[in-house]
């Protein structure tokens, strides 16, 4: 059977798992009067409730006889690592971009790794169908990224396609009969090349595993494509480490492959196909698996290193334990070099203490995205401010710098240069019309600068603008950049908090809890509306006397605290202050409960 290998790639947003869910239903993967799911490919649970894809999936259609391997990849910056492995597998991208947004930064970081690789590409303007869709502008920016990221004329080139993915249609005129998806199918069969590997599949066999898995059943499974030869369930294969060192040798218990929704057990896997193997106990992502006689590893793609780090410890609050069963530094330490060990992205390090490791990845979604998933999973942890890696090139001391795209509306420019440019140090690169009323602001800024600015930055747009970014490069360091302006409001006592207490601290600042909920000294209970901090104290009740008051009683009107989500918190907390993490509650604390123990250290850190 004839094979293709393609990956989705596109921006947030921008409409890829719908399109991988119309590809599914029109190629005949369901059965006439199946149950659909919308989203098919985000099968987890976070991916469902914040609707994103984290992990990147790969699925099969069958189409004219021809089998396409179709590989769901994320649009986010933080989880870019899934897709600069993802591209080693495939030999064609389909480049999807929204009409009406046209190519934004997470475009451009993909786009620029498949072009490195030599992918030709297939543009896709999805959502041509709305409103504010311009189509042709959308496809003039297209081709200008590709000429600016080096593109030859064979993937400049590239054909074009119109699309509305939640509407099922796509053809090759803009004004042609929208009914169906056969006109990608097609292109995908004439544009993108059948895998070069077949050619090779009398070779020893040979796979470099790209994505990492687990199965109760069958224990570790490793996803990647064959390069060379041919594999039967019950052979000896090896498995190679980058440099070529000899990691075990093991039976294939089970061969894999995709077909529709599901992984379906094959018998034979065969050179260009993209097939999970299951027997291994050490092998991971980046190693070869291949025939004994082999000796010589395949090239791995390299990864971009991590831009941010934060420290994982263990829960040592007065409430700790109440909630979460794993709460031991040993138990933690296992859990993130297991999630090491599937994401290439992240690096774990050891502190000297023992009960605190230092986690580094891409972003602070990435971080949430792992944080939420150890919580759910019954842990109790306590959470730094993120910290920017810096690197030393040549005696100079360099920082990450972002791009950052931003879509506001016009009258709120003026404030939100007058921020990036000002205290958080960025430079303006780009500003430009992007549609009525709304202007396009590109800025390349420190990521120190931009950690702990998106819930400012919601404040300063009233919730309409929109901001994505995106690593761009290495630079000298630009000084210091001041933190969080504002004090915060701290517990000065251990117990549960009164509405009348709560109610009369409201003009010293907001509040981030209501009546009732339990706290201990050193809690974060508030933002002070002065830039110090502030010890309070939210147990104090009423004092009653037996004398009847003269008019009726002021009755206690409390406005809603404000409630941070997990990515929130992180990113507002100072460098004195922890997140503390349990599965039923996210508190703010100071690294330091007791007053005289926050006074020493701040005299020592001064």
């Amino acid at each position: 059977m004839d094979l293709r290998n393609i990956a989705i790639i596109a921006h947030v947003d921008h409409g890829k798992t719908t399109l991988v869910d119309e590809l599914l239903k029109q190629s005949g993967v369901y059965r006439a009067g199946q149950a659909t799911t919308e989203r098919a490919m985000d099968s987890n649970d976070l991916e469902r409730e914040r609707g994103i894809t984290i992990l990147a999936k790969a699925t099969s259609v069958e189409w004219k006889g021809s089998r396409i391997n179709i590989v769901d990849t994320p649009g986010h910056a933080d989880f870019g690592g899934e897709v600069e492995r993802i591209l080693s597998m495939v030999d064609g991208v389909c480049l999807l971009v929204d009409a009406a947004e046209g190519p934004m930064p997470q475009t451009k970081f993909v786009t620029a790794k498949a072009l490195a690789l030599g992918l030709r590409p297939i543009v896709v303007l999805n959502k041509v169908d709305k409103p504010a869709a311009e189509p042709d502008r959308a496809l003039n920016e297209v081709f200008d990224l590709f000429a600016n990221l080096g593109a030859d004329d064979d993937q400049l080139d590239f054909p074009v396609l119109y699309a509305s993915g939640i509407n099922g249609w796509c053809d090759t005129d803009l004004d042609g009969p929208r009914e169906n998806m056969e006109a990608l199918f097609d292109l995908v069969l004439s544009h993108v090349p059948a895998p070069k590997q077949i050619a090779q599949k009398d070779e020893p066999f040979t796979m470099l595993a790209t994505t990492l898995s687990a199965d109760p059943f069958l224990g570790r499974l490793l996803t990647g494509r064959v390069e060379t030869g041919t594999l039967k369930v019950g052979e000896t294969l090896k498995a190679l480490s980058r440099k070529g060192d000899k990691l075990e040798q093991f039976r294939v218990t089970r061969i894999q492959a995709f077909r529709g929704l599901s992984p379906q057990p094959i018998d034979e896997a065969i050179a260009g196909d993209i097939v999970t193997i299951a027997g291994m106990t050490k092998a991971t992502v980046a190693d070869t698996l291949c025939a004994v006689t082999v000796d010589v590893p395949l090239p791995a793609q390299p990864i971009d290193p991590p831009t941010i780090s934060v420290t994982f410890g263990i829960n040592d609050s007065p409430l700790a334990g109440k909630d979460g069963s794993k709460v031991q530094s040993r138990v933690i330490r296992e859990r993130l070099m297991k999630e090491a060990e599937s994401n290439v992205a992240i690096k774990i390090e050891d502190t000297p203490g023992g009960e605190a490791f230092i986690v580094s990845g891409r972003g602070e979604l990435q971080m949430g995205v792992l944080i939420e998933n150890m919580r759910r999973e019954g842990f109790e942890l306590s959470i730094s401010r993120p910290q920017v890696i810096f690197r030393t090139v040549d005696g100079v001391r360099m920082e990450p710098i972002e791009e950052a795209t931003i879509d506001v509306d016009d009258e709120y420019t003026g404030a939100v240069i007058e921020k990036l440019t000002g205290p958080r140090m960025g430079e303006l690169v780009e500003m430009k019309p992007a549609g009525v009323g709304k202007t396009r602001i590109i800025a390349y800024v420190p990521s120190r600068g931009l950690i702990g600015y998106h819930g400012e930055f919601l404040t300063d747009t009233r919730g309409s603008g929109v901001l994505n970014r995106v690593f761009h490069d290495w630079a000298p360091y630009k000084g210091p950049i001041q933190g969080r302006r504002q004090g915060v409001l701290i517990s000065m006592e251990t117990g549960v908090s009164v509405a009348y207490s709560l109610w009369k601290l409201e003009d010293r600042g907001k509040m981030f809890i209501g009546p009732q909920e339990q706290l201990y000294t050193g809690m974060i209970i508030g933002e002070h509306s002065r830039d110090n901090d502030l010890e309070v104290n939210p147990l104090k009740g009423k004092k009653l006397t037996n004398v009847r008051a003269s008019g009726t009683d002021e009755a206690v009107r409390l406005t809603p605290p404000v409630i941070m989500s997990l990515e929130q918190a992180i990113a507002y907390i100072d460098t004195d202050e922890l997140v503390e993490v349990t599965p039923k509650s996210i508190r703010l604390r100071k690294r330091f409960l007791d007053p005289h123990e926050r006074k020493r250290a701040a005299k020592t850190a001064s």
